[in-house]
């Protein structure tokens, strides 16, 4: 047995989500995990969980809010040095022989202080990880958020990096691109042909959104915006992971957002995506632009959407299904095995290749 402090970040639940498929896998360990807001109230139902806040993002109508972003980090900083020194505290008395880090800041940091292996798992640093030859308009905040996650999220011992798209790596980063880590729900469901659409936003969206929900004429199963009821061809789900996915996995298509952990669970349902990603926000971005590239779905920059959208989206849905066919979006097994590489060997390798 292991003892593994594992940091998470808390901003929604998907980190969370991805750390409890990660911990459940290797029951012989002990985990003690790093989080705050909704990841760690996800993470506390099954295991001990230390809650220390992290720098937030900010958004408003589907936009990264900069000025109120730098405002929270501003706001944190005053707290920066109590917070380090809790956690050093509670790693002496956990005593861990490794780290993980799934997109956070503090981890890794005391990681590096106290000579501790770290490996990083999660999606985000593809940004940092990756090559990509994106539109100049899309560059300026591509480069700025890249420095951002560089200077605040540090470098690890090695790195796994999940997408369902894979750019080339950068020479010399320790790390290796995996596909997605898909949570245990989405792996015992078999997808099914049907009628009705998927629409998630998990934070507050553009005020068109739910009219363009309307203009289609299929019932519109809607998480994220309500906990119940109906108003026309819209039904408002609670929040609910096996109603989720099992209406996930039955859908004609799905209407989400930009994060990946939406778009890689219905591509593995082999459902196309409609991607109205967040404005100023480079992980969504390169989600949705990849997505439109692969021929998986399309990504939309205007968020003024007409009832022509809805139409020209389903006349390729027959494309786009055929194209996500032909894609890997199930990294469990290799994810599993490099962790457990890196967990025995104490932190010295991940498995055949060592991300090279």
């Amino acid at each position: 047995m292991a003892r593994i402090i594992y940091g998470v970040q808390g901003s929604g639940t998907g980190h969370a989500v991805r750390a409890l498929t990660v911990a459940r896998r290797f029951p012989q360990h002990d985990f003690l995990f790093v989080s705050f807001g909704s990841g760690a109230e996800v993470l506390r139902a099954e295991y001990p969980v230390a809650v220390l806040p992290a720098p937030d993002t900010i958004y408003r109508r589907h936009r990264l809010v900069v000025s109120a972003t730098v405002a929270a980090a501003l706001r944190y900083a005053g707290r920066d040095r109590e917070n380090k020194d809790r956690l050093l505290r509670l790693l002496d008395a956990f005593q861990p022989e490794a780290a993980i880090s799934d997109y956070d800041y503090l981890v890794p940091w005391a990681s590096r202080r106290l000579g501790l292996p770290c490996l990083g798992l999660d999606h985000q640093h593809v940004i940092t990880c990756c090559r990509h030859r994106l539109p100049p308009l899309a560059r300026p905040t591509y480069w700025v958020t890249a420095a951002v996650i560089r200077r605040l999220y540090g470098e690890v011992s090695w790195r796994l990096v999940t997408s369902f798209f894979h750019p080339p790596l950068r020479d010399g980063v320790r790390a290796r691109l995996v596909p997605p880590l898909l949570r245990e729900g989405v792996l015992r469901r078999q997808p099914a042909p049907g009628e009705h659409v998927v629409a998630y936003q998990s934070v507050s969206t553009f005020r068109r959104f739910l009219p363009f929900l309307r203009s289609i004429p299929r019932p519109v199963y809607v998480y994220g915006q309500g906990d119940g009821g109906r108003a026309g061809n819209l039904h408002f789900r609670p929040r609910s992971e096996e109603g989720f996915l099992d209406d996930l996995a039955s859908c004609a298509y799905v209407v989400a957002g930009g994060g990946h952990t939406a778009m890689s669970e219905a591509l593995y349902f082999g459902k196309p995506v409609l991607s109205f990603p967040i404005r100023r926000h480079t992980e969504q971005f390169l989600n949705a632009y990849y997505l439109d590239r692969l021929g998986y779905g399309m990504k939309v920059s205007r968020f003024r959407p007409g009832p022509g959208l809805w139409r020209r989206f389903e006349g390729r849905l027959a494309e786009f299904s055929h194209r996500i066919r032909k894609g890997s979006f199930a990294g469990n097994e290799e994810i599993f095995a490099r962790v457990a590489a890196f967990i025995d060997s104490g932190g010295r390798r991940i498995g055949d290749g060592d991300g090279r």
